[in-house]
């Protein structure tokens, strides 16, 4: 039987805690450890170029603390990514639940403890590709180019493209919102990346980190300013950044 390989990266500043965690992933075959890293800036360039899709996080880092490092990657994780605080003390596991973190280890840690929480995160896995399965099959019903599924707080709503303007992520709620041509806010689960939302239409664009637009609306690039038709045309605060720029001038043929 083939395994799914998940991928494991660990930030910690002690050698022997790295050596201790390696030893722990080898009695898991499913899992691949792909990145280790002792300090914070060397740590958010893994986690970056790698895409674990478990990250064993220290507290305690020099110069940055390991919630901090979580806060300046929040934006930037375009994939499923679950993080597992890894710390000597106790009074960071209210931080921990506060940051959406998927478990809590306690150094030291005995194999049974370190084992629920692998299995766990297989559960959660498994949990994820199912509804993923569901998604895809869903929108295989439905004509693809015209309607489809946004799966949303409580479930799912059957939208037709052209009702959905753009999306924004809310910083406060860590999650990403529709808006629609109506006026409403459709807020997406709190596990919806800005890749599934990509993927769900070649007509959504991302123009910076928290915006994605629909570009059935574009209307024109003013500088950096991207102005939609109506009944989006009030929107001001819809600008292009330099890394995205290239993205959505490849979406049309220029002359």
């Amino acid at each position: 039987m083939t395994h799914k390989v998940y991928t494991v990266a660990v930030i910690d500043d002690e050698a022997v805690c790295i050596r201790n965690l390696r030893q722990s992933l080898e009695a898991f075959p499913e899992l691949t450890l792909v990145g280790e890293a002792k300090k914070a800036e060397e740590g958010i360039r893994m986690v970056l170029e790698k895409t674990p899709d478990l990250l064993f996080l220290d507290v305690e880092l020099p110069g940055m603390s390991g919630v901090e490092l979580l806060h300046s990657l929040q934006y930037r994780i375009t994939w499923p990514m679950q993080v597992v605080f890894y710390t000597s003390y106790q009074k960071y596991w209210l931080d921990a639940l506060r940051e959406s973190a998927f478990d809590y280890l306690l150094k030291p840690y005995g194999h049974e403890e370190f084992s629920l929480i692998i299995h766990r995160f297989f559960e959660h896995a498994a949990r994820q590709k199912n509804l993923h399965f569901l998604d895809r099959k869903y929108s295989e019903l439905l004509p693809s180019s015209q309607i489809f599924l946004v799966p949303d707080a409580t479930g799912y709503q059957l939208l037709h493209i052209n009702q959905i303007g753009y999306f924004t992520y809310i910083n406060s709620q860590r999650q990403w919102n529709a808006t629609l041509t109506d006026g409403k806010q459709v807020s997406l689960r709190r596990n919806t990346k800005a890749g599934d939302i990509l993927e769900a239409s070649s007509s959504f664009v991302r123009i910076n980190q928290r915006q994605i637009i629909n570009l059935n609306y574009l209307c024109t690039i003013r500088g950096k300013a991207c102005h939609l038709t109506p009944p989006f045309d009030g929107e001001e605060n819809l600008c292009v950044s330099r890394n995205y720029m290239n993205t959505l001038q490849e979406k049309f043929y220029q002359i």
